[in-house]
C-alpha cells in the first residue's frame, strides 16, 4: 500500500458552491473538476433540450479530460431560468442583473435543471430534467437595485438566489426547491444510487 487516499468515487463538473453544498449535506464524496465550456444557446433550441445538452457537454468534457480507463463517474449539471419561451441566464453585469430581475418580479417562470451522470469506460450517458415553477411578487425599482448592490445575483440564473437574500421577492415554488438552487437533490440522489455511489441520504 502506498499510503495514498483514494480518489472519491465522483467527480462533480460544477464550480457551483450552491451544488458542492446540496451534494455534501446529502452526504456524497465528490471531487470538483469545472467544465469551463462555452455555454451558448443554438437558434431554434427549446429550453430543456438546451439544459440537457449543456449538463451532458459538461460532464462529458471532464470525463474526456480526466483519461480514466475504469471511467470514473462525473456528474454536470445546468439550470436555467425560462419566462413564456424566453431563455434568462446570467447576468453580465449589474444593470443586466436589474434589467432581468424587472422581467421576472410580479410574473410566474420555470427552472429547469438538467443532471448528466457519465460512467464507465465506455462513459455511459444518463440525463435527468427537472422542472419547477416560481412565483414572484412585485417590488419596486429600488428594491431591485439594493438586492442587486450585495453582490447576490450576479452569478446566478435569472439574477436571483432562492436559498439567500433573493427569497424575499418568491411567493411560491411549485415543486423541487432544490432543482431552482440548481440541483435537484432527489433525482441527482436516484442517479447516483443507480451507480452505486453512495450518500448518507439514502
Amino acid at each position: 500500500m502506498d499510503g495514498r487516499t483514494p480518489a472519491p468515487p465522483l467527480v462533480l463538473a460544477s464550480r457551483s458552491p450552491r451544488r458542492h453544498r446540496l451534494l455534501e449535506e446529502a452526504g456524497v464524496s465528490f471531487e470538483i473538476r469545472p467544465a469551463d465550456i462555452p455555454e451558448e444557446h443554438q437558434l431554434g433550441e427549446q429550453p430543456e433540450a438546451f439544459a440537457r445538452r449543456l449538463s451532458a457537454e459538461k460532464a462529458l468534457a471532464v470525463s474526456a479530460r480526466l483519461g480514466d480507463p475504469e471511467g470514473r463517474a462525473v456528474l454536470g449539471a445546468d439550470t436555467i431560468v425560462v419566462i413564456g419561451e424566453s431563455i434568462l441566464g446570467k447576468p453580465r453585469d449589474p444593470a443586466h442583473a436589474v434589467e432581468l430581475l424587472g422581467r421576472l418580479l410580479g410574473e410566474e417562470h420555470r427552472v429547469i435543471t438538467a443532471v448528466t451522470l457519465v460512467t464507465g469506460p465506455n462513459r455511459t450517458t444518463v440525463t435527468e430534467a427537472v422542472q419547477s415553477r416560481v412565483t414572484m411578487r412585485t417590488a419596486s425599482l429600488q428594491e431591485i437595485r439594493d438586492y442587486v448592490a450585495t453582490g447576490e445575483p450576479l452569478d446566478k440564473a435569472g439574477a436571483y438566489a432562492l436559498q439567500g437574500l433573493g427569497r424575499r421577492f418568491v411567493e411560491r415554488v411549485e415543486g423541487s426547491e432544490t432543482n431552482v438552487i440548481g440541483l435537484p437533490i432527489e433525482e441527482t440522489l436516484a442517479l447516483l444510487e443507480q451507480a452505486g455511489i453512495p450518500s448518507e441520504a439514502r
